[in-house]
């Protein structure tokens, strides 16, 4: 078996306790190699998705009967929208456990697979009862994807509309709860209102798991332009400011006002009175 390199400092320790309580049912040895791997995964998975899905396939191969492991590789699958793939590791892992937590991500697979409607009937069966707030909330975001999908827009909008949209509380779901509402109504053309709630979703989202900062500049005509500096790895933000010099200010004197100084050049050759001068000012912040 072909096994990827780990970090010396990744000891397997890292992991939750209920995943290591589940690898104890493996000989010592081979339950802290499939641990170093999990670690890994996590890692990974959000940064380089490909890379978490070989060391997932590796733990996949040492320990297929774990739960654990069958979850962890179907969100590696997952991450790299190989989502037939997925799906069969979810279902065998809530085959082994039991429980309904991977529901909503199992819908999200079928939206995934291009069938919509699959995700629909899950978003109405017994089984989201059973799930907690995060996992319904994360049912219904599915749920108004799948309309999305089926271009039923109005009926994504109606779909995200409950108590905890509503709700003042600020909760993990939230961000994205009002991100993927405003993002409906500006998909059928309620401008006012999508900025509305693009706005609420920034207020909520405290640890930037959405673009709705970049959403709402959109809306408000803002735009910004980075300019990085290869050798000090230095970003500047340019304006570009044209001066007219027949142009006075109440900070800077007229031109015929302005003291001249005696050691100042003579064959100084002054611009002309009619040719604007550009000026970069520029805003330098370090990496």
């Amino acid at each position: 078996m072909k096994r990827l390199p780990i970090p010396d400092e990744v000891t397997g320790d890292e992991i939750d306790k209920d995943v290591r309580q589940e690898l104890q049912s493996l000989p010592k040895t081979l339950a802290e190699d499939v641990a170093r791997n999990l670690v890994m995964v996590a890692r990974l998975i959000d940064e380089d998705p490909e890379g978490a899905y070989g060391y997932s396939r590796v733990a996949l191969r040492l320990a297929s009967r774990v739960a654990a492991v069958r979850e962890a590789a179907g969100f590696a699958a997952y991450a790299t929208q190989k989502y037939s793939e997925a799906l069969a590791e979810f279902r065998a892992a809530r085959r082994m456990t039991g429980n309904t937590e991977l529901w909503p991500v199992m819908a999200d697979c079928e939206r995934g697979l291009g069938r919509p409607e699959k995700a629909l009937d899950m978003a109405g069966a017994p089984e989201v009862q059973k799930l907690d707030k995060a996992g319904q909330v994360e049912m219904r975001l599915v749920a108004a994807g799948a309309r999305r999908d089926m271009d039923q827009l109005d009926a994504a909008i109606v779909t995200l509309q409950s108590p905890e949209l509503a709700s003042n509380s600020i909760q993990p779901w939230t961000a994205r709860l009002r991100y993927a509402y405003a993002d409906a109504l500006l998909a059928v053309g309620r401008e006012g209102e999508a900025r509305e709630w693009f706005a609420k979703a920034v207020e909520a989202d405290r640890d930037g798991s959405t673009d709705a900062s970049d959403r709402l500049a959109e809306l408000d005509g803002v735009e910004f332009v980075d300019a990085m500096d290869e050798d000090d790895a230095e970003t500047e933000t340019v304006v570009t400011v044209v001066v007219d010099e027949n142009t006075t200010t109440d900070d800077e004197p007229a031109a015929e006002d302005e003291p001249t100084g005696e050691d100042e050049p003579a064959d100084e050759e002054a611009p002309k009175a009619d040719e604007p001068k550009i000026v970069q000012i520029k805003d330098t912040t370090e990496d």
